[in-house]
């Protein structure tokens, strides 16, 4: 089931899925939707099922592999429809789902907030094989100091030049900076938004 912000006179609408450990309903996934609703962008979030049941239940639960996550995200992509053009994206996980399927037919592009280029302390294990093909336009808005792969580390990943990745100053995984680079949190979800509104208005 899809939880909607319904802009006025949208220009479009966007799909986002959630990261691994908190759903929907997450501060930094309600602030991104409201926020980009407010530019002119429909936002849909939903939840996958295994978040679901874990919030039903108040129970944590680890994610399903990746295979079934992707026929959940599909059968979202239909219910969202497209009578606007259509995005997708996500958070974390989310976004690198959605980046293996906006090849769909009705899709425009992706948006990751937080690319998992690699588990944290393990940059060996490298989630990029197919950012390394051709497609759609994908942007990635990535923390500087992201334990999923920092800008010093994620700037010499050789991706196809459609994937665009864009660092939010001084952010972690959820953006947040430190106190004493002077860039509050705010700031930096503005520019993420910003960034966004740039990319999808760039593919329409």
């Amino acid at each position: 089931m899809l939880l909607t912000n319904k802009a006025e006179s949208p220009i479009a609408s966007v799909l986002l899925a959630h990261g691994a450990g908190a759903g929907m309903h997450s501060e930094f996934m309600q602030q991104i939707a409201e926020q980009l609703c407010r530019q002119g962008v429909t936002v849909h979030r939903f939840n996958f099922a295994y978040m679901q049941r874990s919030e039903t239940q108040g129970k944590r639960r680890p994610p399903e592999r990746v295979p079934k996550l992707t026929i959940e995200f599909v059968e979202a992509i239909a219910e969202a429809g497209h009578d606007l053009p259509l995005f997708i994206g996500g958070k974390s996980m989310g976004g690198r789902v959605a980046s293996m399927l906006c090849e769909h037919e009705h899709i425009k592009g992706c948006l990751c907030y937080g690319y998992p280029f690699h588990p944290p302390g393990k940059p060996e294990k490298l989630r990029t094989e197919h950012l390394l093909e051709d497609g759609k336009p994908v942007l990635i808005l990535q923390g500087e100091r992201d334990p999923f792969g920092t800008r010093v580390e994620s700037e010499r990943y050789p991706l196809h030049s459609r994937v665009k990745r864009v660092y939010v100053p001084d952010g972690e995984h959820s953006f947040k900076p430190r106190k004493a680079s002077g860039i509050s949190l705010q700031q930096n979800m503005d520019f993420a938004v910003q960034q966004s509104i740039n990319f999808i208005q760039e593919q329409l």
